[in-house]
């Protein structure tokens, strides 16, 4: 039960491109967006679609995963842990950021989808 402390599941759409950087340790990362939708109806029976947008940070294999098919507007499932860190900008203004580091990825979609990385 100690891995249910800190587990994220999504499902989503990738927004843009991924950002991939290759460190001078040899180690790969890969940040990028996901779009989550949730749909519910209001008030007066309308449907509503709520968007939340998400930041990924994927490591070594998992990067290298999303850097080969996980382009724009790609659906993808992905199971990791939230993260929160904070940092100084240069004008001295302290910053917090909240992502989820993905521990797997798994891509959906047909396998005839056109490939945006292309």
């Amino acid at each position: 039960m100690s891995t249910l402390r800190n587990k994220v599941q999504l499902i989503g759409n990738v927004g843009n491109a991924p950002e991939i950087k290759n460190l001078e340790s040899g180690k790969k990362v890969a940040n990028f967006s996901l779009a989550t939708n949730e749909f519910y109806k209001d008030s007066k029976g309308e449907k509503v679609q709520d968007t939340q947008w998400h930041n990924i940070v994927a490591w070594g294999k998992t990067a290298e995963i999303v850097e080969k098919y996980a382009g724009k507007g790609k659906e993808i499932a992905l199971e990791g842990k939230l993260s929160s860190r904070s940092y100084e900008t240069s004008d001295g203004e302290k910053r917090y950021v909240t992502e989820v580091i993905a521990s797997e990825i798994l891509l959906l979609g047909s396998r005839n989808e056109n490939d945006t990385n292309q």
